[in-house]
């Protein structure tokens, strides 16, 4: 079986690439079940140094690395430098920080000394998406490098080049051979990976659907599952907001990643009194974004990743208009054997239509109108989804409570919008998924809390 990279911004093929059989992924899995035999001896002092030199590499390629990612999946080429970035800041973090949040917590008891000690468990299996094809994948890599661990990576199909590019990089920061390794294969062997003995747990990005069947799977097999899954955040936009930024944020989040991405804005829910002025400002911020070649410099919005995921998200604008909500911007595929979608607005959004209730994952923003404060909160949480949200309020303690204990979601921002953010855990709730990665959390996820007990 071969898989293939498409440039979507013009359907070519860039290269054709052979999978590997079921007893080539077995045998690359015991590779990294051996090396992680000796990985898990190693000092943080020698884990610490590759960690920081893996970042230095990620800097020297970023300009390399974000033309990989505009031409696999479309992501403008200024938002992959700075992916790029991110990666080497997140490996840095764990760096300085992993050693911290693995120390031994003394707990007193009857014994002489008691304390909870926190061990590697073995090779991690990540499963990860496309639209962050080298964050996604850092954000799992560095903790479980770092704890002690190794990894496998199964990553999307169409971004096999930043799969093998990361690899690539672990080789070149000088790790020990096969600690980390790319699978290329097709989705439908992950469950035979999963039963592998030697994986000891799993951690997903994903469709809500893809989740579902990887857990599934995993609980099949007794083994450790981590998701982060679909959203359809909620943006509450309160009467009191001060329009002009709460506008600019949203169109920001809105368009991160052509759209393309799980925390992006997708729900802009506006009191009913501050509406048309909201409206009128956002329109006019979409405007302005320039659809483009993702090669070039002043390109806001690439193409969608593929063709296919294009033609879906236009579907489901299609299908709300047809009940209802109107298109003030966009809502039309360009011609061309491309997967473009312009930025697009659909207001007079209500419950029942795909821009209400599903996840739209392009640049497409459904506008809510809610009667009031309470109104906004109730639109906001009737979702099946609970990744992030965000309120803009000039009542900042306001604000404060209403994401502390009113937002239904794994991470709510006052007037700022949702990102992820080494230092901070992420994930999500509902249908959105379970555990955490990054921060303190993050690194704890995949790692036996052993108690030790000496009388």
């Amino acid at each position: 079986m071969n898989i293939s990279s498409i440039n979507p911004v013009n359907g070519q093929e860039i290269q054709k690439y052979i999978t590997l059989n079921e007893e080539e992924v077995a045998e690359k899995i015991g590779q990294t079940h051996s090396a992680w035999l000796d990985w898990k001896k190693t000092t943080h002092i020698q884990r610490r140094k590759l960690m920081n030199r893996l970042a230095e590499i990620l800097r020297e390629r970023k300009d390399e690395l974000a033309i990989l990612m505009a031409n696999e999946m479309g992501k403008p080429v200024k938002q992959g430098v700075a992916e790029a970035e991110k990666c080497a800041l997140c490996c840095e973090y764990y760096a300085v920080h992993g050693e911290s949040f693995l120390e031994d917590q003394i707990i007193s008891t009857e014994a002489s000394k008691s304390y909870v000690s926190f061990q590697p468990i073995g090779v991690v299996l990540a499963v990860m998406p496309w639209n962050f094809p080298l964050f996604q994948v850092f954000r799992f890599l560095a903790p479980t490098l770092i704890a002690g661990n190794c990894g496998v990576l199964k990553h999307a199909s169409n971004v096999p080049g930043c799969a093998l590019v990361i690899e690539e990089m672990i080789i070149q920061a000088g790790f020990p051979t096969h600690v980390f390794q790319t699978l290329l294969v097709g989705s439908a062997i992950v469950d035979k990976i999963i039963e592998n003995p030697r994986i000891m747990a799993v951690t997903l990005t994903g469709s809500t659907n893809a989740g579902i069947s990887v857990a599934s799977k995993a609980g099949a097999m007794l083994k450790k599952v981590v998701l982060e899954l679909g959203g359809s955040d909620a943006y509450v936009v309160l009467a009191d907001a001060d329009l002009e930024k709460a506008a600019e944020t949203c169109v920001t989040s809105r368009l991160t990643n052509s759209g393309q991405s799980c925390i992006a804005a997708k729900r802009f829910v506006v009191e009913e009194s501050v509406i048309a002025e909201f409206t009128q400002l956002f329109l006019d911020k979409m405007k302005k974004k320039i659809l483009g070649n993702p090669l070039e410099m002043n390109t806001d919005i690439g193409p969608m990743a593929r063709i296919d995921l294009r033609d879906e998200l236009h579907e489901q604008v299609v299908k709300s208009i047809e009940k209802g909500a109107v298109c003030i911007l966009g809502g039309e595929i360009p011609e061309g054997n491309n997967a473009y979608y312009p930025a697009t607005i659909l207001t007079n959004v209500l419950p029942g239509m795909t821009g209400y209730d599903e996840e739209l994952f392009g640049p497409v923003a459904s506008i809510i109108s809610a009667k009031d404060e309470n109104d906004a909160i109730r639109i906001a949480n009737d979702s099946i989804f609970g990744l992030g949200s965000a309120i803009f309020t000039k009542d900042i303690a306001k604000g404060e409570r209403i994401a502390s204990t009113e937002l239904e979601s794994g991470s709510s921002f006052v007037n700022d919008r949702v990102q992820s953010d080494p230092r901070l855990p992420f994930g999500g709730v509902k249908t959105s998924g379970y555990g955490r990665e990054l921060g303190g959390f993050g690194i704890l996820e995949f790692v036996n809390i052993k108690t030790v007990y000496i009388k």
